[in-house]
Formats: structure tokens, C-alpha cells, sequence
């Protein structure tokens, strides 16, 4: 099985990550096992610095140190279950030791293969105004709406002062849950948590659209690639 590099960004979106592949990974691959896994993080204060200021070549900086410390470590290619920084790739690419699965073109490609048509694009709000999604399905032939300006903020609030630091509340639940009604109301057919952080609040079971959960939809991409080279990786995909 190839080595997965994991570039972690904030706390709770890498654990997830690193959990879900481990999961995913055992019942293809048998009872306790899954792919070795190395993650590497830099502080998510590091990076909010360049995130802030819309320096996209200082947050690709940040991603290929831990691109390199993952390569000395042995990985053999790499994920980032952060969503936002991914608008940084078109810098880090270009130097980076090893590959990458990028999560919205995994994302597109499951949306697509669900048949969904239009999603509503939640996030931070730097993700959502920003090119990543809207590249990747537009590739795909997938439409998506963006929540309010006011929602965006709102929702970016609830991610960073809540969520990053493992923090759920009713309140922030209920929000998220009308915000998610009213793209089920213009038209949307699914919505896409493009927040590694946000299925810590929202889920299939209390969300009023289907779920793309960015950060499950890369784990398992990044299952199935690792186990493209393990010997029983046919019949187990």
C-alpha cells in the first residue's frame, strides 16, 4: 500500500482526515488494517497570516515544508483535507516533492457520479468567494450558489471561534440548517461541507440536502489510491 502524506492545516480537520482513512481502509484491507500515514502540521496561526492578507504564495510556502518533511518521512503522495489553502496549489505544484489529490476535483467527481446538478457551497469565507469549487465544477458541468454575503460571515464565525477549536453548539446547528434549507430552496440538490470542520456540526441525518463531505470524499480517494498498489486492491475496490 502507498504511504499517505497528510498536510494538516487546523487540528480537528486533520484528526478527522487521518481517523476517516483508517476507518475506510479496514474493511477493504482486513481487520485493524490500513495504509501507513504520516501527518504533518504547521501551526493553523502560521498560516491564517497569509490566509488573512490573501497571500496565497506565503500559505503554498507553508504547504511544501510539510510537503518535504512528508517525503523525508516516506510518504508517497499527499492530501490536504483543508479545503481553503487548496487556492494556494497553483503555487505549490510546481515544486512539490510528490503528488496530490486535490480534494475539489475528488468532490466534483463524486458529485458527478451521484448526479447531482447544483450544489450550495458552504465553507469559510474565503473558500467560498474564492476560485478552488468553482474551477473543479465547472470542469464537471455542476452548478453551485453560494449562501448570502451576511451567511458567509455567519458561517465563517461559526467555523473559526467554534468548530476549529471542537466546539458544537445548537445554535450554530439551527443556523447552518436554515442556511442549508434556503439552498434546498433555490434549487439545489445537494450540499457540499467545503469545511474540513464543518461535519462536525452538520451530517446526513440532520441536514436538509444530501451531504459532500469534502473531507470523507478525499479520505476514501485517498484509500483507493494507496490501495491501487496493494495486491487484492481490485476486488476490494
Amino acid at each position: 500500500m502507498r504511504h499517505v502524506g497528510i498536510v494538516g492545516c487546523s487540528a480537528e480537520g486533520a484528526a478527522l482526515c487521518y481517523r476517516t482513512i483508517c476507518l475506510e481502509a479496514e474493511p477493504l484491507v482486513g481487520k485493524h488494517a490500513h495504509p501507513e500515514i504520516t501527518l504533518h502540521t504547521i501551526s493553523l496561526a502560521e498560516y491564517m497570516k497569509f490566509i488573512s492578507n490573501d497571500d496565497w504564495r506565503g500559505v503554498a510556502d507553508l504547504m511544501l515544508r510539510s510537503a518535504r518533511t512528508l517525503k523525508s518521512a516516506g510518504a508517497d503522495f499527499l492530501v490536504c483535507p483543508d479545503n481553503t489553502i487548496h487556492e494556494a496549489m497553483p503555487y505549490v505544484l510546481p515544486d512539490s516533492p510528490l503528488p496530490w489529490l486535490h480534494i475539489a476535483e475528488e468532490v466534483a467527481k463524486e458529485a458527478k457520479s451521484r448526479g447531482f446538478r447544483r450544489l450550495g457551497l458552504t465553507g469559510t469565507k474565503f473558500l467560498v468567494r474564492g476560485p478552488v469549487y468553482p474551477q473543479q465544477l465547472n470542469r464537471f458541468g455542476i452548478e453551485y450558489l453560494r449562501p448570502t454575503e451576511e451567511q458567509q460571515e455567519r458561517i465563517n464565525e461559526i467555523i473559526f471561534d467554534e468548530l476549529v477549536l471542537g466546539k458544537q453548539s445548537p445554535e450554530s446547528l439551527s443556523y447552518m440548517q436554515q442556511v442549508i434549507g434556503e439552498l434546498r430552496s433555490n434549487g439545489c440538490d445537494a450540499v457540499l461541507l467545503g469545511c474540513t470542520e464543518l461535519p462536525l456540526l452538520i451530517d446526513p441525518g440532520n441536514s436538509p440536502l444530501p451531504v459532500l463531505d469534502s473531507s470523507k470524499v478525499l479520505a476514501r480517494a485517498a484509500v483507493r489510491f494507496s490501495l491501487s498498489s496493494h495486491p487484492n486492491a481490485e476486488a476490494a475496490i
